[in-house]
């Protein structure tokens, strides 16, 4: 069974760091795109930082020069470092992965079940 656990959520003051993880384990043959999305309250859910199998990358304007999203493909994980944490970044933080099970197969958006992250004095 194919599974998304993020961590490392939590209540940081104005101006501090996380680093979020999400881990995907299971019968995995590839994964393409790995995506970093939240959702605050009474808002609707924005991509914040996307990597493809490449490498590439592309964030969401208000975060950029802020958070970096990586990934290491060995361990099937994708990070997202965020620092100068503002309030408005508050949100449930969801990951998703764009995997594949089998050899010709079709490609799957996986979901985790999210990690709350506040920001706060």
């Amino acid at each position: 069974q194919v599974q998304l656990v993020e961590s490392g959520g939590g209540l940081v003051q104005p101006g501090g760091s996380l680093r979020l993880s999400c881990a995907a384990s299971g019968n995995i043959l590839s994964i393409n795109g790995m995506t970093w999305y939240r959702q605050a309250p009474g808002k609707q859910r924005e991509l914040v930082a996307a990597i493809l199998s490449g490498g590439s990358t592309n964030y969401e304007d208000s975060v950029k020069g802020r958070f970096t999203i990586s990934r290491d493909n060995a361990k099937n994980t994708v990070y997202l470092q965020m620092n100068s944490l503002k309030p408005e970044d508050t949100a449930a933080y969801y990951c998703s992965a764009d995997l594949r099970l089998k050899v010709g197969g079709p490609v799957y958006r996986y979901w985790g079940q999210g990690t709350q992250v506040t920001v706060s004095s």
